[in-house]
């Protein structure tokens, strides 16, 4: 589990789908992808003459194989990628930061995926620039061309500007951050309560949601999705809450790791998300930069107020909190976060149970 508040590295490197065969439908119809596990065979099993160990090499392969354009997703500006090299796979990312994309400069990552059996692993990540031959050129709103030894690549990254929750979906002590754009393809809506100083992300249901949902035995209000194994909370505005990102996913750092690392940089307005961080945590002032950044540009304060759940039986904490004669209803925000002295509890506790 992580508490609401935490800092760490902010390179993730989540898994992207590979297509390997698609089957077409007819005209208006929707166009499956097929997964074959004899491409699997022949992609794990091809020589591979790549220098695994230079970034500008993978970086150069990388860009090489990308069509002329692509659409970054994630709101932090992440492309993912991976691919298989002598039989290990690895995964990866180019990052067109907003804090330094403008200087020209694009960061990349990449190592060997983490695995059950195996989940130390090496990252190797470098700001590559002009000086290492590759060229970062604004063409357009939120447009970029990267390129490098006679290929380039235009990313265009995700405007979601026009994006904002219903009027009716926050209450009024609620504030609107700005929209987040997983990688899992999930869409929520970042949002913080000043006088719970609480932050939470409510599932965007504007659009189509990619998932399908479960109750979970115990209480119905708890909504699991089938494909992402995101666990929501239905809130009495029949909101969807998130409330828990399943364990593993997160320790192998899959695309279903939850939101935390894809904070809507791109829409932030002036200094409200910066704002909300040292109301939660005053220790900060001076520390971090408007979006949360360290100045070593590494390492950030991450917005983590859901749990890290092994079984379904752990989420019941929450629906305890939200029922408890003892809770009164002008604190429930506070139901769905843990503190961070309690992650390591058997049965943690919310803050909204804890005595104040």
């Amino acid at each position: 589990m992580k508490p609401l508040l935490q800092t760490g590295l902010a390179l993730a490197i989540a898994i992207a789908g590979v297509a390997t065969a698609s089957a077409q439908g007819a005209p208006g119809t929707h166009t499956n992808v097929l997964h074959t596990n004899e491409a699997d065979i022949e992609e794990a099993t091809q020589a591979s003459t790549l220098a695994i160990a230079d970034p500008l090499a993978v970086f150069a392969f990388v860009l090489g194989r990308l069509p002329e354009r692509v659409k970054v997703m994630p709101t932090e500006n992440y492309y993912y990628f991976r691919f298989t090299h002598n039989g290990v796979p690895y995964a990866g990312n180019i990052r067109l930061a907003m804090a330094d994309r403008d200087q020209g400069k694009v960061h990349f990552a990449y190592g060997d995926q983490p695995a059950d059996w195996r989940t130390q692993f090496d990252v190797q990540h470098k700001v590559l620039d002009a000086a290492k031959g590759i060229t970062v050129e604004k063409v357009g709103n939120l447009i970029y061309r990267v390129g490098h030894g006679g290929k380039s690549v235009t990313f265009a990254l995700n405007d979601l500007s026009q994006v904002k929750p219903p009027a009716d979906l926050l209450g009024p002590d609620e504030t609107f951050l700005g929209p987040v754009f997983d990688e899992s393809a999930m869409r929520f809506f970042l949002v913080f309560n000043a006088p719970m100083k609480v932050f939470h992300y409510i599932l965007d249901e504007t659009g189509k949601v990619p998932d399908e949902f479960v109750a979970a035995k115990a209480v119905d209000r708890i909504l699991i999705g089938k494909r992402t194994g995101f666990a929501f909370y239905r809130d009495d505005r029949q909101r969807k809450i998130l409330i828990g990102v399943n364990e593993r996913a997160s320790q192998l750092n899959t695309a279903f790791d939850g939101p935390f690392d894809q904070l809507p940089e791109n829409f932030i307005e002036g200094d409200t998300l910066r704002d909300a961080i040292l109301t939660v945590d005053p220790s900060l002032k001076d520390k971090i930069d408007r979006l949360g950044n360290f100045a070593d540009g590494r390492e950030r304060s991450m917005i983590h107020p859901y749990l890290l759940y092994r079984r379904e039986s752990d989420l019941t904490v929450f629906h305890r909190c939200m029922t408890h004669p003892r809770v009164p209803a002008a604190i429930r925000a506070r139901c769905f976060v843990i503190g961070e002295d309690e992650l390591q509890n058997r049965n943690p506790m919310p803050l909204a149970m804890r005595r104040r």
